[in-house]
């Protein structure tokens, strides 16, 4: 895959430029022809350019995104032109992907190129539910609205994404330090006790005898752990790549207790509020709900969606793959189902993403308050035993003494 810098003219004999991804020349000069562009001069991009558009490839934090959404929302409504707008937030982004895609994409606006195919170059940046609602907007022409909607959408979904992280945190961050004081206790404390309690020559306790074997053996096998971390990370990595093992991931999780209602609630809010935005926007219901699989990021919740969007293409409702399975509660289908006899789709969706978001709220809250005293309790257990094991024999050592 290569970048190249092309011109060209386009339908109505106007000269357009700007930079384009693609295996081959030839390639990309079909692509450009698909979009209605004769090209006239084609290069390939390399050296220190490609350095420069290497940045392409990075992702954009979801908080940059939201930022430049609504202020770009803001200038468009303040009557600031579509190209100037673009400018002046390519000027101020703090994100250099952000950065380094909002200034080709002012190259190829000021070459006449529509926002949405300018921003369809950089799907890495802008993903697909931008473009497509951008590109709805410049049909009905009100980029503005649009645009204030979008913000609300990713502002609305970078809050429920941060409740479930700090959910998860907690106990993420106690269980790491529970196996750091672990590990420290039986690489340098356990050690050097049980040389001591070696050279006294007394009868330890079973429990003693077991955290010093574990202390023996973390000593010469440290290695091992550290490789299973590494190869539980990596696993996981190319796990999560695979559609058909992802889907067994997904289920598991949905599956887990206390946590798995709370991943599911949070998929579901996901879902729903996509779906109402694209719908608000008059984005046609197959190319809705294709968006949504590529967007909802749960592949039970995927193959849901692509029955329901099979259903769709021989004219079925998209609620009955929804309503045999498990994982959409009855709310969730007969809002679908009412949304789709009264042709309020987006209003019903909009509802159920609301009462999903605020789920997800009352869940983290609950969640934290239970698993704080048990991760407590668990710390203190471990660092506790471990403490116990060397405590004990040391005062029957100090009894032997006296």
């Amino acid at each position: 895959m290569a970048f190249f810098r092309y011109k060209g003219r386009n339908k109505v004999g106007k000269v357009v430029e700007g930079k384009i991804k693609g295996d081959t020349k030839k390639d990309v000069i079909s692509t450009l022809r698909n979009q209605g562009i004769s090209v006239t001069a084609i290069d390939e991009i390399k050296s220190v350019l490609y350095k420069e558009v290497k940045l392409f490839e990075q992702g954009v934090k979801s908080q940059d995104l939201v930022i430049y959404i609504r202020q770009f929302s803001t200038l468009l409504k303040a009557g600031i032109s579509v190209v100037d707008a673009t400018h002046i937030l390519s000027e101020q982004t703090g994100s250099k992907a952000l950065k380094a895609a909002l200034q080709d994409v002012e190259e190829n606006l000021k070459s006449g190129t529509p926002l949405s195919d300018a921003a369809e170059k950089h799907r890495n940046v802008f993903p697909p539910l931008y473009i497509n609602m951008v590109r709805a907007a410049e049909v009905a022409g009100n980029l503005d609205e649009i645009l204030d909607r979008l913000a609300v959408y990713f502002e609305k979904q970078h809050n429920t994404r941060a409740k479930v992280k700090s959910a998860m945190a907690y106990p993420a961050v106690v269980g790491i330090m529970a196996i750091v004081i672990v590990v420290f206790l039986l690489s340098t404390i356990v050690p050097t006790f049980a040389g001591m309690f070696q050279s006294f020559g007394s009868e330890l306790p079973l429990m003693t005898k077991m955290v010093v074997g574990a202390g023996d053996w973390f000593k010469s096998f440290w290695w091992l752990f550290v490789l299973l971390i590494i190869g539980i990370s990596v696993g996981f990595m190319v796990i999560k790549k695979h559609p058909k093992t992802k889907y067994h991931v997904d289920y598991a999780f949905f599956k887990m207790p206390i946590f798995g209602k709370l991943l599911q609630k949070a998929a579901l809010a996901r879902m729903t509020r996509t779906m109402a935005s694209l719908f608000a926007s008059s984005v046609p219901i197959l190319q809705s709900v294709a968006i949504v699989e590529k967007i909802v990021g749960n592949e039970v919740i995927v193959k849901v969606l692509r029955e329901a969007r099979t259903a769709l293409e021989t004219g079925q409702s998209m609620v009955a793959p929804m309503e045999r399975h498990w994982a959409f509660p009855p709310l969730v289908t007969q809002m679908l189902a009412v949304g789709e006899k009264t042709g309020s789709l987006d209003v019903m969706l909009d509802k159920v993403a609301d009462f999903y978001e605020t789920e997800v709220d009352i869940a983290t809250d609950q969640i934290k308050s239970l698993i704080e005293p048990l991760m407590i309790v668990f710390l203190s257990v471990v660092v506790g035993g471990i403490v116990a094991a060397i405590a004990i024999p040391m005062f029957s050592l100090f009894d032997q003494i006296q």
